[in-house]
């Protein structure tokens, strides 16, 4: 299953994006949880206009520089609404290469062992940090206002990623 054609059709679901718009939401919200980089997101734009999912206008911006703005279609909107339905089965355990490395510690001297948590759990309390302090900025940091709005999403996944993230530095 193509998972990042349906995080694209719900972006543009939302409103017309551009590939670079597209980017930036990836870079700057979806980050805590979906991953896409750019050499991902501009095949699936084109294989999603070719199946007749999402389509574009050339707009200029400036006075020479064109760019394309994308559109959801009403069998964009029919396909991305199907999946959102759908009942998932759990995933497996996401792959993680700290506790891969973990498991074999043995194989490691005592200095090597706390290198490795040490560095870790900078790298976590860093995360976790700036995860905080995008909670801060958020509109529903003080209370929820509208569960029925793109906000609420963005806030429940950052919610899920400082606990992830402080479940990490705990055990770290």
């Amino acid at each position: 299953m193509r998972l990042l054609k349906y995080a694209i059709l719900g972006l543009i679901n939302r409103g017309a994006m551009t590939g670079y718009d597209l980017m930036k939401v990836f870079n700057r919200e979806l980050v805590n949880f979906w991953y896409a980089k750019h050499s991902q997101i501009y095949p699936e734009l084109k294989k999603l206009t070719e199946e007749g999912l999402i389509t574009y206008e050339t707009v200029l911006q400036g006075e020479k520089m064109e760019k394309k703005l994308y559109s959801i279609t009403e069998a964009g909107k029919k396909d991305f609404l199907n999946w959102l339905k759908k009942q998932n089965v759990l995933e497996p355990t996401p792959k993680d290469i700290f506790r891969l490395k973990a498991y074999f510690l043995e194989s490691l001297s005592k200095e090597e062992i706390l290198e490795q948590f040490e560095y870790q759990l900078k790298q976590r309390q860093e995360k976790l940090k700036k995860l905080e302090t995008t909670m801060l900025d958020h509109p529903f940091a003080e209370s929820v206002a509208n569960v029925f709005s793109p906000e609420y999403g963005d806030y429940i996944v950052l919610k899920g990623a400082i606990m992830r993230e402080r479940t990490h530095v705990a055990i770290s």
